[in-house]
């Protein structure tokens, strides 16, 4: 049985403020740190992973790094294809600002945003690969909200109509008889 670990990279300040971060690379604050240390000493009283993957932007490679020194990991790969969803010309900017600039149909013009279902494509190719290189094996995958949740909608429609990921959450898929299960889903309890 092939089991992923997918986590959200800690907090960020834009994360705070309610700001589209995208592919800006925006590092994480002190409370996105201390989440990633918690959740780190969480796996480290779980089961053993054997490796570590990040997206490439450093919030997601912070985080990485922070769970790995508690679980005795280094990052084994990091990878472009688990990045975040490129919001284009609303990176930086809040849902008040996007209505005073662009109005309250900002969703529905081009503004150089990634489409959706590239996203989950990406993620779902990430997912096979990952599987067919590390059978077997426990994998850690630290990346992001937005590509995490159209990754499971992808993968499993029928039980993930929508979803949301918090930060430095935990979602775990299982792979076993040819099909893929979501075992653990935004699980947040070492933030308690």
């Amino acid at each position: 049985m092939t089991t992923i670990g997918l986590i959200r990279h800690g907090i960020t300040d834009w994360n705070y403020l309610g700001k589209a971060q995208g592919v800006s690379d925006i590092p994480l604050n002190k409370i996105g740190k201390k989440q990633a240390s918690a959740i780190g000493d969480r796996l480290s009283k779980e089961e053993k992973w054997d490796l570590i993957i990040t997206s490439d932007l450093s919030r997601a490679i912070e985080t990485g790094k922070i769970i790995g020194n508690k679980i005795d990991l280094n990052i084994s790969h990091i990878d472009k294809k688990i990045r975040e969803i490129n919001c284009g010309k609303i990176e930086g900017t809040t849902e008040e600002e996007r209505i005073q600039i662009w109005g309250d149909n900002w969703r529905e013009l081009d503004l150089g945003m990634e489409e959706l279902e590239e996203v989950s494509k990406r993620g779902i190719d990430f997912i096979e690969e990952i599987n067919g290189l590390y059978r077997g094996k426990r994998v850690l995958v630290v990346s992001h909200g937005a590509l995490i949740g159209l990754t499971l909608k992808r993968l499993l429609p029928e039980r993930f109509p929508t979803t949301y990921i918090d930060n430095t959450s935990l979602t775990i898929l299982s792979y076993a008889e040819e099909k893929w299960d979501c075992i653990l889903y935004n699980c947040t309890n070492h933030l308690n």
